[in-house]
């Protein structure tokens, strides 16, 4: 019974394990999308940088990337720049790999 306990002990962290992980992934995908969201509101240095933050904790709000979406949809529309709700999870879509090698790169340190 032991040998099983500590097996579904070592399951149950890998799961949280990789829960995290993908929850810093998806953090980091979030930042990267607010960059280049900021980019096409023209901000700068520490301006883009609280933007993509903004984005990050734009995601705090629901599951999913709905409320992502959303935000950086509304935020470009307010500055009259158009993007599709397509186009912004096509950017997210792309963006994706690059934030999981950044993160795995951080990981390996």
């Amino acid at each position: 019974m032991s040998t099983f306990d500590d097996r579904e002990r070592a399951e149950e962290a890998r799961y949280a394990l990789d829960q995290e992980t993908q929850f810093k992934i998806n953090a980091r995908r979030n930042k990267l999308l607010g960059l280049w969201a900021a980019e096409l509101l023209g901000l700068k240095d520490g301006d883009a940088e609280a933007y993509a933050k903004s984005v990050v904790i734009a995601d705090l709000e629901e599951a999913g990337d709905d409320d992502v979406v959303r935000k950086v949809r509304g935020d470009l529309e307010k500055a009259g720049i158009v993007r599709t709700d397509v186009q912004i999870r096509e950017e997210m879509a792309r963006l994706l790999p690059v934030a999981r090698e950044q993160i795995i790169n951080d990981i390996k340190g």
